[in-house]
C-alpha cells in the first residue's frame, strides 16, 4: 500500500527527545532519593542533594555525555548502521565472551566488566542494539524472511547466539528482553504465520518447562526462588520475597499525592527495598510521589510507545521500519516487566526501567535506540508502505488464491 502524506516526510522527531529527557531528569531525582543520608544534610536544595548521592551524580554525569552521543548517532546516516551491522554484531559478541570468560560474578551474575576508574560496563545492554540492528538487515532483506530452513537456523542464531551467552552469565532480564524483540520484529518482518506460531509455541513450551522445574524441583538457585517467591512472597520472606513485600509496602505507602522527597525514616532512607536505586526504583518513586507520580510516569511511557508505532506505521524504508518496532518492543517489556514485578504483578527479573533506573550502560543503550528512531524519521522519504498491514494482507491474498486453486 503505497500513500503519500504530510505525516510521512522527513523531519527531526524531537518529541521522543524531549520526553527521554525528561524521564532521565526525573529519574536523577529519584536516585537522589533511593540514596538520600541524612547524615550528609537535610533541607537542601534539590541539586545538593544530587551531588550528595554519588549514584545521582554519577547518573547525570551518563546524561550530560549523552548529548554528545545522541548527536553522532543522529549525524550519521542510516546507511551506514545497515553496511556495519554485522561489524558491530561480532564486536559486541566478542565483548560478551570475554565478560563470561573475565568478569567476577556479583550475586550469581558476572555481566559487568572493569574498564578502569573503578566504573564498568554491561556489554548485554548493548547486545540488544547489535540483535537489533541485524535483525532489522537480515529480514528487510528477504521477501519471505526465514522461508527455508537454512535461513530459519540463521536468523534464529543471530539472537540465539548472544542470548545464551547473555543467559550464561546469569542476565534472564536481558534475555527475555532480546527474546520479545525478536518475536515482534520477525512478525511484523512478514514472516510465515506457522513459522511464527510454532516459535510462540517453543517459547511457552520453555516457560512452562521453567515453572514446573522451580515448582518441583528443591534448587536454592536465585532464578527458581525469584519464581517460588512472586508465587507465594509470604513464604519467603526472609529471602527472594523480602524485596517484592518491602518494594509493595513502599509503594503503598505514597497512597494518593506521596510522602515527598527526602523524608528522613521513609522505607526508601532506611534502605529496607535493595537496589531501590536500581532495579526497583519505581519503588522510591512510588513511595515520594504517589499514585498521581506513579500514573504520570506510565503515561509517558505510553505515549512514548504510541509514538514509536505511529512513526513506524508512516515510514517507508522497511530497514527503518524494523528498528522503530524493535526499539518500541524492547521498551514495551522494560516498561512492563519492571513496573510489573516492583507491585508483585510478574517475577522479580532484573530488568531496568528505562531513564530512571540507575546504570550508565542501559542508559547509553536506550539513548542510542532513542536517536536511532529519530534518525530513521529524519532520513525517510514521503510515501510510504504501512507494515502493520501488510503481513495480514498478504495472508489473506495467499488464502484466497489457495481457494481459487481448489
Amino acid at each position: 500500500m503505497e500513500i503519500s502524506h504530510k505525516r510521512t516526510r522527513a523531519r527531526f522527531e524531537w518529541q521522543l527527545l524531549a520526553i527521554s529527557y525528561a524521564l532521565a531528569v526525573f529519574g536523577v531525582i529519584n536516585i537522589a532519593i533511593a540514596s538520600f543520608d541524612p547524615d550528609k544534610g537535610t533541607n537542601l536544595s534539590i541539586l545538593n542533594y544530587v551531588v550528595n548521592s554519588t549514584s545521582a551524580s554519577w547518573q547525570s554525569i551518563f546524561m550530560l555525555a549523552s548529548l554528545v552521543v545522541v548527536f553522532i548517532v543522529i549525524a550519521i546516516p542510516m546507511d551506514f548502521y545497515k553496511a556495519r551491522a554485522r561489524l558491530f554484531y561480532w564486536a559486541v559478541l566478542i565483548l560478551l565472551l570475554v565478560t563470561l570468560a573475565a568478569a567476577t560474578a556479583v550475586s550469581g551474575i558476572n555481566a559487568w566488566l572493569k574498564v578502569g576508574w573503578g566504573r564498568t560496563i554491561q556489554p548485554c545492554e548493548f547486545a540488544k542494539l547489535s540483535i537489533l540492528l541485524m535483525l532489522a538487515r537480515e529480514l528487510s532483506e528477504s521477501e519471505k524472511p526465514m522461508g527455508t530452513v537454512r535461513e530459519f537456523i540463521r536468523i534464529s542464531m543471530l539472537f540465539g547466539v548472544p542470548a545464551l551467552v547473555t543467559l550464561a552469565q546469569g542476565e534472564t532480564g536481558t534475555v527475555i528482553v532480546m527474546g520479545f524483540m525478536f518475536m515482534v520484529m520477525i512478525y511484523f518482518s512478514g514472516v510465515d504465520i506457522r513459522i511464527f506460531l510454532f516459535l510462540v509455541f517453543a517459547v511457552l513450551l520453555a516457560v512452562g518447562a521453567f515453572f514446573g522445574y522451580a515448582l518441583l524441583s528443591q534448587s536454592t538457585d536465585y532464578r527458581v526462588l525469584r519464581i517460588l517467591s512472586f508465587l507465594d512472597p509470604q513464604k519467603y520472606y526472609n529471602s527472594a520475597g523480602y524485596q517484592i513485600l518491602y518494594s509493595q509496602m513502599a509503594i503503598g505507602s505514597g497512597q494518593l499525592r506521596g510522602i515527598g522527597m527526602f523524608v528522613v525514616g521513609s522505607i526508601s532512607q532506611l534502605d529496607f527495598v535493595p537496589e531501590d536505586h536500581t532495579d526497583f526504583i519505581f519503588s522510591s518513586l512510588g513511595e515520594a510521589f504517589g499514585f498521581i507520580g506513579c500514573t504520570m510516569v506510565v503515561i509517558a511511557y505510553l505515549y512514548m510507545l504510541l509514538r514509536m508505532l505511529y512513526l513506524a506505521r508512516y515510514t517507508q524504508d522497511r530497514y527503518g521500519q524494523l528498528i522503530i518496532v524493535g526499539v518500541m518492543a524492547m521498551f514495551f517489556l522494560h516498561f512492563f516487566e519492571n513496573i510489573a514485578m516492583c507491585v508483585g504483578l510478574m517475577p522479580i527479573t532484573g530488568i531496568p526501567l528505562p531513564f530512571i533506573s540507575y546504570g550508565g550502560s542501559n542508559f547509553m543503550t536506550n539513548i542510542i535506540a532513542v536517536s536511532l528512531v529519530v534518525n530513521v524519521v529524519k532520513s525517510r522519504t514521503n510515501a510510504t508502505r504501512v507494515i502493520f498491514q501488510e503481513p495480514l494482507r498478504k495472508r489473506k491474498r495467499h488464502r484466497r488464491l489457495r481457494r481459487q486453486e481448489a
